[in-house]
């Protein structure tokens, strides 16, 4: 079993918990002082691409990527000469091919395009109070960083203040929360997508979006996630939400109604109940007819006036992979998020995803082998996002390179939301008579923290290009967490222009598989990428023996 480093002296960065590949702790807790590599990042921005110290300290480089196979053992390529991707009016003169000049847009889309400023988007940040109680840092941050945010599954049913009738909502003021905090900051850069499953479905959040909305906002269906194989789930510490939950049709576990677990309740034996979502296409026996339901679908989804729908899945096995790429292609969707085991948010039963599905790796070299196929057969794929365990610039580089040309986006789940944990923290502090409403934790500045300043124009390095993009006015309004994500984002932007620099590629487009090499034999044979000793060398023979 690999372990992986607990801290960094060179960055600086500790891990609370047990590490894992990401550089993410196992359990990311909303009240951590510190300091990971993310959350560091989410204060200092791109300073901590380099050692601390600059300057009195050299440091050396320590990695397991030649052992098993994962993002770990695929390796960056760099190149000696060439430049690729230089747009006018740029040349390629060296004073031009600089990594700053490095354009990481993107856009996806099947007819009509969303342009994002960075290749990367949020996971589904839905019905879990984690979700709810930090939307506004995740959802400006998003906003102000150009990139893609998607309000996840049940977000309506599990609202208390929602009211829904005969399968329509009359009311829905948490999803009115989240899509408009979004739009308050948007700029024509990224997007705002709101997920589906059977229950969102039922209740009728589409013809709901669409009549308050219109096609401004981005409708996904979901199809499954990377953590786990069930439906999701919240947890509510409440017999009245808890019977609330199981009125509005969920599956709730234990019973809130049942008159044994009432008293065990009452008794403190049991202190909270599990919702349940439902799993899709029960009714269905083969794929033929999963196919038929979902064209008919998005059919239905286009007709309300969706001009975009995306599809989100999870780590099934290679059928389940095909149909959702097939299927997509064939509805012409905008975007396919394909999960990898080891994904998600991880509000899922421990072990399960610990032991199912197919980690992110071998799920994606799949997925970029299927729609090859497809490609070659002149069939249109739709543009694929990966996700599954992503946290750092170099999981940005490899995902969407290993997908190439078909992936636009990498998907992060856990990462952006550090950031909005961090700053909700320290801003609580600064407004301790707002710290219940921002959920902050703290009620002085960590030594972690104060290592970097005693207010918050020191502390955070994305507050002036914050200020200076929305103006100083409005900066009462900015939350610190999506400050904190703006200078996250900064960091992940700029360690990705210097390796797309390094491997002569200035601009997204130009990425390929050619710009990776396997560290070890066993990720050869998985992934079709040649063995770092192999690429290239019949290439380097023909140099010698000239």
């Amino acid at each position: 079993m690999i372990q992986w480093n607990k801290s960094n002296d060179a960055l600086g960065t500790v891990n609370r918990g047990t590490p894992c590949e990401s550089g993410l702790c196992t359990l990311c807790d909303s009240a951590c002082k510190g300091k990971c590599e993310t959350w560091l990042a989410s204060l200092k921005g791109r300073k901590l691409l380099y050692p601390r110290n600059f300057g009195q300290t050299t440091s050396g480089a320590w990695h397991v990527s030649t052992l098993g196979v994962g993002y770990h053992s695929i390796r960056i390529k760099g190149y000696a000469y060439g430049a690729s991707g230089i747009e006018p009016p740029l040349t390629n003169n060296p004073d031009d091919c600089l990594f700053t000049n490095v354009n990481i847009t993107t856009e996806f889309g099947h007819e009509v395009k969303t342009r994002c400023r960075v290749p990367v988007m949020t996971g589904a940040l839905g019905s879990t109070f984690i979700a709810r109680n930090y939307w506004e840092s995740f959802a400006v941050g998003a906003a102000l960083c150009g990139m893609p945010i998607v309000v996840g599954e049940n977000v309506v049913g599990v609202d208390q203040k929602s009211v829904i009738k005969n399968g329509k909502i009359e009311k829905a003021p948490e999803m009115d929360r989240r899509i408009d905090t979004f739009f308050r900051y948007h700029d024509g850069y990224g997007a705002i997508i709101v997920q589906m499953n059977v229950e969102d479905t039922s209740n009728g959040v589409a013809e709901y979006i669409i009549d308050k909305y219109g096609d401004k906002v981005i409708l996904e269906l979901k199809w499954g996630q990377g953590a786990k194989n069930i439906g999701g789930e919240i947890q509510v510490k409440t017999l009245k939400y808890a019977k609330f939950l199981k009125d509005r049709g969920y599956l709730v576990d234990p019973d809130p109604y049942d008159p044994v677990v009432e008293t065990a309740f009452r008794s403190r034996a049991i202190s909270s109940f599990a919702r349940h979502s439902r799993l899709g296409s029960t009714d269905k026996n083969n794929p033929e007819e999963v196919r038929e339901a979902f064209m008919q679908r998005v059919d239905y989804l286009r007709k309300l006036g969706f001009s975009r729908i995306t599809l989100k899945t999870g780590s099934y096995g290679m059928e389940d992979l095909a149909m959702a790429i097939r299927y997509a292609a064939d509805a012409g969707l905008d975007l396919l998020t394909i999960d990898g085991s080891g994904g998600g948010t991880g509000m899922s039963p421990w072990n399960m995803m610990q032991h199912w599905g197919i980690p992110s790796l071998p799920l994606h070299t799949r997925a970029y082998e299927y729609c090859k196929i497809l490609d070659e057969k002149g069939i249109r794929v739709p543009d694929i996002s990966f996700a599954g365990g992503f946290a750092r610039e170099d999981h940005i580089f490899k995902s969407i390179s290993l997908g190439a040309p078909f992936t636009k986006l990498t998907c992060m789940g856990r990462a952006p939301m550090i950031p909005g944990f961090l700053g909700s923290n320290i801003e609580g502090v600064f407004k301790p008579d707002k710290r219940a409403r921002l959920y902050g934790h703290w009620e002085e500045l960590p030594p972690a923290v104060k290592d970097f300043g005693k207010y918050p124009e020191e502390i955070f390095a994305g507050w002036e290009p914050v200020k200076e993009k929305v103006g100083k006015d409005e900066m009462d309004r900015i939350p610190f967490g999506a400050i904190a994500m703006y200078a996250f984002i900064d960091k992940l932007s700029c360690g990705l222009q210097q390796f797309m620099a390094g491997a002569r590629k200035f601009s997204m487009k130009e990425l390929t598989r050619n710009d990776l090499v396997s560290a070890n034999r066993e990720t050869e044979e998985v992934t079709g990428i040649p063995y770092m000793l192999d690429a290239e060398n019949e290439e380097a023979l023909a140099i010698l023996n000239a």
